[in-house]
């Protein structure tokens, strides 16, 4: 059985790690994320809870 020599696991590594990478990127871009409308409610919910005494 032959072995693969060191540039080719050289390669082999680098096309992992470039799959790696933009996997993690598509799942990362492909949600979208709602943090204006996160940040407007936790305002609303502040003002509701100031105390006139």
């Amino acid at each position: 059985m032959p072995q693969m020599s060191p540039l080719m696991w050289f390669s082999l590594f680098i096309l992992f790690s470039i799959a790696l990478i933009l996997f993690n990127q598509m799942n990362f871009f492909s949600f979208k994320q709602n943090l204006i409308k996160k940040l407007e409610k936790s305002t609303n919910n502040s003002k509701s809870l100031i105390w006139k005494w």
